[in-house]
């Protein structure tokens, strides 16, 4: 009961518990599906589509806009949005007859924090010119 196994979500007993199957009980994210996020954004069509995405935030594109924007044929670009589903990097919700695609900014948040968690041995001013270059992303 006490610790989180992988693909099991914690129990309601733990005050840190996680909804997400993926993290480990203190919501640090494990190597497996940082890995399959990060391989599924190293191809460039699936990473400039992520990154469309992510500028369409809230609102999220139908799946033939992503295609027309990024000039990717329909039936390849309904592929690379599965591979980043899968991988949990975007999220999609049927509205009538089309299948609208949104970045899942909290599965971003996860991945950075993954790459960042030993950034810097916990030496902030070594972290700062890092910490100052995302600060404008987020004004």
């Amino acid at each position: 009961m006490g610790r989180l196994r992988r693909g099991r979500p914690a129990t309601s007993a733990s005050p840190l518990a996680c909804t997400r199957p993926y993290f480990q009980y203190l919501g640090i994210m494990e190597s497996e599906p940082a890995i399959l996020a990060l391989a599924a954004l190293a191809q460039s069509t699936r990473l400039d589509a992520f990154r469309l995405l992510v500028r369409h935030e809230p609102d999220g594109l139908p799946a033939g806009e992503i295609a027309d924007r990024l000039a990717v044929p329909t039936n390849t670009m309904s592929a690379h949005l599965a591979v980043l589903s899968r991988a949990g990097l975007i999220t999609s919700q049927r509205r009538s007859r089309s299948i609208i695609y949104r970045a899942d900014l909290d599965r971003l948040r996860e991945v950075v924090l993954f790459l960042l968690k030993d950034c810097c041995q916990g030496r902030a001013e070594l972290c700062q010119p890092l910490l100052a270059e995302l600060a404008p992303c987020c004004d």
